[in-house]
C-alpha cells in the first residue's frame, strides 16, 4: 500500500440492512431515452460506474454491504445494460453528463465515485467536467491512463469487430472459447485470470444493437494502437481531492504499471494493490474492496471545491508545465489526446 491522504478521524455510522427490493433495477428517462440504474441504502451517496459491455450486476454482491453506510446508485450506462442503446455519442465526456442529469433527477448534487476500467475514465471525466460535485475519486483499474490496452480491445476496435462479435454467438463457438479458457486458466496465465469475467461480458452481447453501441463506445476510447484518451495532462487538478488507486497485479486488460502513474500523477492519492486479482479486484476480494471502500470514505473529507483555487491550478499548470523537452514528449507519447 501506498497511503497519503489527508484523513479525519473515523465518523459514527449507523448500519441498516438492504431489502430485495431497493436491489432492483429503476428507470428514468432522461433526454427521451431510459436509464437504469439500483439506488439503495441511507448516508453519503457513492455512485458506482461499471465499465465497458458491462452494467450494474456487475456490483450486485457489493451493493447490500456499502449500501449499509451510503446511498449507493449504480447506474446502467446509456449502452449498456437495461438503458437505452440509442446510435449516439459513447464518449466518456458524454457519458459524464449522463452521469451529472442522472443524479440531478435523483435530487444528488454530490457524490463519491467509484469507476472500473472505463468507468474509471467516466469517473475522471465527471470530476474534471464537474469537480464542484465530486466529493471523492476510487479509481478501479481505470482506463484513460496510458496507452496500453488489451490487444483483443485493440482488436475490436479494428473494422469487421461486427462480424466477429456475431461469430462468438454461433452454435458451438461457446463450448470452443470455454475450453480456451480453462486452458489459460490451467497455464495461470494473466488473461486466464480476467477471462471469466470478460467472456460474461460477450454474453452480455445478445443482438446487433448491444453488439453496435459496445463497437461505439470501444472506438471512441481505444484504436488499433491502444488508449486514444488521457487524463494524464490534468491529474493535477485532483489536488485536494481524495483519491484512491484500486488495482490488481495480474490485470490483463490495464496493466498495473498504469497505477504507479496514475498514483504519481495525482496530488495526494492512494494506492492499494490486490495481490493476485486481474481486472475485476472487486470480484476476486469484495470484502477488501468493501472494507476499503467503507474506510476511504470515513476517514477523508470532501473536497472543498472553491472557483479560485481551481483558476489558480489551471494558471499554474501541472508538475511538467515548465518542463521542456523529453518529458513533453513522454507525456504526449503516454496516450495520445486528452478527454476534451
Amino acid at each position: 500500500m501506498v497511503d497519503d491522504p489527508r484523513r479525519r478521524p473515523v465518523r459514527a455510522v449507523r448500519l441498516r440492512s438492504v431489502g430485495d427490493a431497493e436491489l432492483e433495477l429503476q428507470y428514468r428517462v432522461v433526454h427521451g431515452y431510459r436509464r437504469a440504474f439500483r439506488m439503495a441504502g441511507e448516508g453519503p451517496p457513492l455512485v458506482l460506474i461499471h465499465g465497458i459491455g458491462d452494467s450494474s450486476a456487475t456490483w450486485a454482491e457489493l451493493i447490500p454491504d456499502l449500501a449499509r453506510t451510503h446511498t449507493v446508485i449504480a447506474p446502467d450506462l446509456l449502452g449498456h445494460g437495461d438503458s437505452d442503446k440509442p446510435r449516439a455519442d459513447y464518449s466518456v465526456a458524454a457519458y459524464a453528463n449522463g452521469v451529472r442529469d442522472l443524479l440531478t433527477t435523483l435530487g444528488i448534487e454530490s457524490a463519491t465515485l467509484v469507476g472500473h476500467s472505463l468507468g474509471g475514465g467516466v469517473a475522471m471525466q465527471f470530476a474534471y467536467q464537474f469537480p464542484e460535485r465530486t466529493e471523492r475519486l476510487i479509481l478501479v483499474s481505470a482506463g484513460g491512463v496510458g496507452r496500453e490496452v488489451n490487444p483483443v480491445l485493440r482488436l475490436v476496435s479494428l473494422p469487421g469487430a461486427h462480424l466477429m462479435l456475431s461469430s462468438l454467438r454461433l452454435p458451438g463457438m461457446r463450448l470452443q472459447v470455454g475450453l480456451a479458457v480453462r486452458l489459460m486458466k490451467l497455464l495461470d496465465t494473466d488473461l486466464g485470470q480476467d477471462a471469466p469475467d470478460l467472456l460474461n461480458l460477450v454474453d452480455a452481447l445478445p443482438d446487433e444493437t448491444s453488439r453496435n453501441a459496445f463497437i461505439r463506445t470501444l472506438r471512441a476510447v481505444v484504436d488499433w494502437r491502444g488508449q486514444v484518451v488521457t487524463m494524464l495532462d490534468r491529474c493535477y487538478l485532483t489536488e485536494g481531492m481524495p483519491t484512491m488507486l484500486l488495482w490488481g497485479d495480474r490485470d490483463s486488460v490495464v496493466p498495473v504499471r498504469h497505477a504507479f502513474g496514475a498514483h504519481e500523477a495525482m496530488p495526494g492519492s492512494r494506492l492499494e494493490i490486490f495481490e493476485g486479482a486481474g481486472h475485476f479486484p472487486f470480484h476476486s476480494d469484495p470484502t477488501r474492496f468493501v472494507s476499503l471502500v467503507e474506510e476511504f470514505t470515513a476517514t477523508t473529507a470532501p473536497a472543498d471545491w472553491s472557483r479560485d483555487h481551481w483558476r489558480q491550478l489551471l494558471r499554474e499548470g501541472g508538475p511538467g508545465a515548465s518542463r521542456a523537452g523529453g518529458a513533453e514528449r513522454d507525456l504526449r507519447e503516454a496516450s495520445e489526446r486528452s478527454a476534451t
